[in-house]
């Protein structure tokens, strides 16, 4: 693969090699000294992974321009790399990349039945039962539109559920995107930059050239000779890294809980309310993540705030004044129902926090494996959501006590009032 790269123009792979880390496995070793900003790669537009040059290839391309609609961008992708694995000629440059990628992957579409147990009731849960089933179903759309109609191009058992599965995972786990200055994007693969790993201890340092259509890695940090190069795929929770890449990163401090806010528009005063959701950016639905950091976003307490608006609060409502308490109990309603909630959510899951400590510190999941790191995903969400039922705890407990010192001190002011009066 670097002959192939080298020839077709890629500039820094003499200073690099693919090697083997204790604790990443494969990836990309500096042979040489790099200052933190100083250009350590670059792979040229013409060798990227796009869905341009899948297009434009002159046997794959008319077989994607018949279908219509087109394919995903995902699933163009993962066409062109099986594509390019399946020709037994040709293609030879692509195809030294292609045999350079992992034979499997560890991502959680992957997991048996009982590694994903151990997540159960997590959003990552959800989300690869899902996944799962979206994979089959849009596997035999392919087959029905593009595969099985051009079997000389894409023979079926070179194109099994499982082969796409792999590609779909090659795309995932490997593919960069980025927003071009016209505002569209464009995801890639860049061959041998693909190899460099995830740290969150370096800047984000891959960058694309839309004028020169050029992939370039930076380095991210000061590099001597031997250490291992790095990139930053950005601030993911271990449910999107699991998911996307294959691991998750033990304590992440970017751990998160994405909650779904939903109103039916038969619902009462539907479109009185939904105007005061645009106006406070937000919608009827809404997807909204918890962290570590804000685990209960003011867009929740906005969302609910409105959603329990009644007849008479929507009467002296002209704009959204939700930034605020509206009344204590329009406030005390919203707490109490997130409390209860979180409550639920978090007795849905499969294993308990504490004992997943336990199971973790007695290796009961091997370190490293699938159970393991499904038992991180794990561990994270339920901390963002007990840091969530816990602010709204805190947070109902004190709108309850004010509002009840509110009233002991009216009583009081009356009293006193009364007593002035019968003194005159």
């Amino acid at each position: 693969m670097e002959s192939w790269l080298k020839e077709s123009g890629a500039v820094g792979l003499d200073d690099l090699e693919l090697a083997n880390f204790q604790v990443t496995g494969r990836g990309v070793r500096s042979l040489q000294y790099y200052k933190e900003g100083e250009r350590v790669l670059t792979i040229p537009c013409g060798i990227l992974w796009t869905v341009e040059h899948a297009y434009a290839d002159p046997l794959l391309g008319p077989a994607l321009r018949s279908v219509q609609p087109p394919l995903t961008v995902e699933d163009t992708l993962a066409t062109y790399i099986l594509f390019v694995r399946s020709r037994k000629s040709g293609y030879n440059g692509l195809r030294s990349h292609v045999t350079a990628l992992p034979t499997s992957y560890s991502s959680s579409i992957f997991f048996t039945e009982n590694e994903l147990e151990v997540c159960a009731g997590t959003s990552l849960y959800t989300i690869t039962k899902q996944l799962k089933r979206q994979i089959e179903e849009d596997y035999a759309g392919l087959v029905a539109r593009i595969f099985g109609q051009y079997q000389d191009l894409f023979p079926l058992d070179k194109f099994t559920i499982e082969d796409y599965k792999w590609a779909l995972s090659t795309v995932w786990s490997r593919g960069m995107d980025f927003v071009l200055p016209d505002e569209n994007s464009i995801r890639l693969l860049a061959p041998f930059a693909d190899m460099l790993n995830h740290s969150s201890e370096v800047k984000q340092c891959h960058v694309y050239d839309a004028s020169s259509g050029n992939l370039s890695v930076l380095a991210g940090k000061d590099y001597k000779a031997g250490d291992q190069v790095f990139i930053n795929y950005g601030p993911l929770p271990n449910n999107r890294l699991l998911r996307l890449y294959g691991f998750v990163l033990s304590s992440n401090p970017n751990d998160s809980y994405d909650i779904v806010l939903s109103t039916h528009p038969t619902a009462p005063f539907w479109e009185q309310k939904q105007k005061l959701w645009i106006s406070a950016g937000l919608d009827s639905t809404c997807t909204i993540s918890l962290t570590l950091t804000d685990p209960l976003p003011k867009n929740v307490l906005r969302y609910l705030r409105i959603q329990r608006l009644d007849e008479s609060d929507l009467s002296v409502m002209q704009v959204d004044t939700t930034d605020g308490i509206i009344n204590e109990s329009n406030e005390v309603e919203v707490l109490q129902f997130l409390v209860g909630s979180f409550c639920g959510l978090l007795e849905d899951f499969g294993t308990q926090l504490e004992m997943l400590e336990e199971q973790l510190a007695a290796s009961v999941h091997p370190p490293g494996g699938n159970a393991w790191a499904a038992a991180h995903v794990s561990l994270g969400e339920q901390r963002v959501l007990r840091l969530a039922r816990k602010r709204a705890d805190v947070g109902e407990g004190e709108i309850c006590r004010h509002w009840r010192d509110a009233r002991i001190a009216t009583r009081f002011l009356g009293l006193l009032c009364y007593v002035g009066g019968a003194k005159r």
